[in-house]
């Protein structure tokens, strides 16, 4: 019985042998546009990881033939599709840094800028299902990426969609901010949380986060005595958002009670009774109404 046991396991690692080392024997002295044409089946088909491959060969056995160029460009796309969004900036950097002046090389901005927004790990994504509490520095990155596309290529054909995906992105980059605001109320840390929502106010005009960060401001500040400034910002949010959640009957209400110590009843329940109250600034429900979608084209598609 053990031996039976031991036979399907070896048959089944034979098998698997045997369909991973397939294609690479039907690809074995092939002709450049051969392998061109099956690697574009493959991509028609989203099976990205025998495009991949296929790509990989004709880029290390024809560097300087028919498709070459084409092959490298397609392969950062498949790598993006396929989840591989290291290798897929990784790829296009190498393409602009060996092509500067190739007809599609804005291909490969667009598609550096749109591969760093979704590198964020799989067990992140999965974990923090809000991508303004993630990291912002991807966010970042693919913002300053698709700023270089149309500072280098205004007139591109993929500039209206980088474009589009930065005002996303800087609203995600603004929402962040708020979300680090509420987390220094949460530490007692009002300066800090002024700060931030000053930070929006100034810097991030035009996006959703706007209210809060007046909101913030106005909060931070009336917790450190300085209650001018806490009019200040409470009078600019009630005038010109007064649809806020902290706006009632056309005051800003502010936050009370947010300083009690944690109380014994939350020790003892681990925190699910009794639990501190903190200031938090959301109202994305209200004002955000900017969405996108996810649809990347592939080189050949535009």
């Amino acid at each position: 019985m053990r031996f039976m046991k031991y036979l399907v396991v070896v048959l089944c690692i034979s098998v698997l042998a045997s369909c991973g080392s397939k294609p690479e024997k039907e690809n074995e002295g092939v002709s450049e546009q051969t392998l061109y044409e099956r690697a574009q089946r493959y991509l028609k088909a989203s099976n990205w990881s025998s495009s991949i491959q296929v790509l990989q060969l004709i880029e290390e056995n024809f560097p300087f033939g028919t498709y070459a160029e084409n092959a490298q460009l397609e392969l950062c796309y498949a790598y993006f599709r396929s989840g591989e969004y290291e290798l897929s900036i990784a790829s296009s950097d190498r393409f602009i840094r060996l092509h500067p002046q190739h007809r599609d090389v804005d291909y490969a901005y667009y598609m550096r800028g749109v591969a760093s927004f979704y590198k964020d790990s799989a067990i992140t994504t999965a974990l923090i299902s809000d991508i303004s509490q993630r990291d912002s520095g991807s966010a970042k990155d693919s913002f300053n990426y698709f700023s270089q596309l149309l500072t280098r290529f205004p007139e591109s054909q993929y500039a209206l969609d980088a474009q589009r995906r930065m005002i996303y992105l800087r609203n995600i980059l603004a929402r962040h901010e708020i979300h680090v605001a509420n987390y220094y109320f949460k530490r007692g840390a009002y300066v800090a949380a002024a700060n931030r929502g000053r930070f929006v106010v100034e810097n991030m005009q035009g996006t959703p986060a706007v209210p809060d960060g007046l909101a913030v401001m106005a909060q931070a500040y009336h917790l450190l005595g300085m209650q001018n400034l806490a009019d200040d910002a409470a009078k600019i949010l009630v005038l010109n958002y007064p649809q806020h959640p902290s706006v009632k009957k056309g005051q800003f209400e502010y936050q009370k009670n947010i300083n009690e110590s944690t109380s014994w009843l939350s020790y003892l329940t681990l925190g699910l009774f009794g639990k501190r109250k903190f200031v938090n600034f959301d109202s994305r429900d209200v004002f955000n109404s900017q969405y996108m979608d996810n649809d990347v084209p592939s080189p050949n598609e535009v």
